[in-house]
This record gives structure tokens, sequence and C-alpha cells, in this order.
């Protein structure tokens, strides 16, 4: 037991002391990163095919929890936080959570974390579903423009907007996350 928070631990100090080379994490009001929702469990959802809705995401718990990139995320098992800070970078979103397309636009802007894509084990975030209608005309195309983007951009402060504040998300979300 004690080597696993030993290992744990390690992950947390070599993860944040790399953050340093990362932007800053979009966190919306929620006060967590992807507002809640457990970034590992993304990758065990079935992904639908571009143009259909994506699974929601799976809402995290405010008991189970690492900080990582300045910001807390919430996990739905200990397991999924231990694979987490294992490796933050495999499973954390894009571009510091922020919608993809709008990082291809050239912006940060907030991003829903039930509008999703994993492309090549990455996970993209979008802002609304209009937006992925709009990124899925041309995903690989505007994560080449988003990569280039980034650079500009990364330094940058996170957006400060919520996506819960905007109209076109009602229906997008169930429930707020993290679980209490």
């Amino acid at each position: 037991m004690m080597f696993k928070q030993f290992l744990i631990g390690s992950a947390v100090f070599f993860g944040l002391s790399s953050a340093a080379h990362a932007g800053e994490q979009y966190v919306d009001e929620t006060g967590y990163a992807i507002s809640g929702y457990d970034a590992v469990a993304y990758f065990n959802l079935p992904q639908k095919d571009v143009g259909m809705t994506q699974p929601h995401a799976v809402p995290g718990r405010a008991d189970i929890t690492a900080d990582y990139n300045g910001a807390t995320w919430a996990f739905s098992s200990e397991e999924n936080r231990d694979m987490f800070l294992a490796d933050p970078a495999k499973y954390a979103p894009a571009f510091d959570g922020h919608c993809a397309y709008g990082i291809a636009k050239g912006g940060k802007v907030p991003a829903n974390p039930n509008l999703w894509r994993i492309v090549d084990g990455q996970l993209y975030l979008n802002i609304t579903p209009a937006v992925v209608g709009f990124w899925s005309e041309d995903i690989n195309g505007f994560i080449e423009t988003a990569d280039g983007n980034w650079t500009g951009l990364e330094a940058k402060s996170a957006s400060d907007k919520s996506w819960m504040a905007i109209t076109d998300n009602d229906g997008t979300y169930d429930m707020a996350a993290p679980i209490k």
C-alpha cells in the first residue's frame, strides 16, 4: 500500500512539474477540469460514428480527485484516478480542455464535456452541437490547424466563460458534475 501511495505521489509531482509546459486548464464554475467529469471514463465509452451524438460523459465524484495542470480533476472511481495519475497527458483533453474547433479558429473558448471525440488516442471537446457539426466536416484538418494555432494561444489565459450558459447546450447534459 505504501508503494502505491509513493507511485501516486510521484505521478502527481511529475505531472505538476510538467504542467509548466501546458497552458492554463479550462475550469468552469464547477471548479473542476472538464466540469467535474471523469477524463479516463471517455476511453471506455462506445464512440459513435461522426455525425452521431456521443454518449454523455461520466460524472466524477467530489471525493475522488487529483490535481494536474493547476486544476482539480474528479473521477468516478479510484482506479480511474490512479490510471490518470500514471499518465495524465494520455487522458487530459487536448488544448487544456478548451473547444478544439475554437482553437482551430484562433481563440480559447469553453468546451462542453458531453461533446467529445477521441481521435488517434487524444480526447477533443467542442463547445456546442452546432460546432460539432462544423468540426465533423473536416476533423483531421481542424486538428492540424488547431495544433498550429496552439503555439500562439497556449500561454494566453484560459477561457472564463461557461458552456452551460450557452442556450445551444440546453439538453446536452443531465446533471452538473461532480457527484457530491
